[in-house]
């Protein structure tokens, strides 16, 4: 069998799908299927991110969201992220899962699952936080560093551990 390589990531801004005014992308930034992506005004994205988008769907970032240095967005099932969101250093965000079929069949041969992540606007994902696929982190919620988010988090909530579970309402 013989294997393709997804190519080595490099990217000029007029291979993505948008791109708005005013975007930084640091040294080291990888990016595949560039055309999949939508970036909006004034986002950053730090060193060594990579953004993973997907032949099928579509990587939505919103204006003035900060991405930091190693994070990982795979887009795969859909990435919709909001307006003025942080996410910290080496956050992984992922879209897709292989399914369950029994023992018989290795997991890496088992269907590919897709489901999509939703994270909206004035939120904030501390430093290596992961997102699993099929999530919504609703509006300015707080996600603790190192927390592993596995169902979806209400609006201005602050999740923390593994699992994320809410630990209480941000104060108004």
């Amino acid at each position: 069998m013989r294997h393709r390589s997804h190519g080595d990531g490099s990217f000029s801004l007029e291979q993505l799908a948008q791109c708005g005014p005013d975007c930084v992308f640091e040294a080291g930034v990888l990016v595949f299927h560039p055309e999949s992506i939508e970036l909006g005004a004034n986002v950053y994205v730090g060193h060594y991110a990579i953004l993973k988008g997907y032949y099928k769907n579509k990587m939505r970032i919103g204006d003035e969201t900060w991405i930091g240095q190693q994070a990982f967005l795979h887009s795969a099932g859909g990435i919709d992220i909001g307006a003025r969101v942080g996410i910290g250093p080496g956050v992984r965000i992922i879209t897709s899962f292989h399914r369950e079929v029994g023992r018989d069949v290795p997991i890496l041969s088992a269907p590919i699952e897709l489901a999509p992540v939703v994270i909206e606007d004035d939120c904030d994902l501390g430093v290596g936080a992961v997102v699993l696929p099929g999530v919504r982190i609703g509006k300015g919620s707080q996600i603790g560093a190192g927390a592993v988010v596995t169902d979806d988090v209400p609006p201005y909530s602050v999740a923390v551990g593994v699992p994320a579970k809410v630990q209480r309402e941000r104060p108004r």
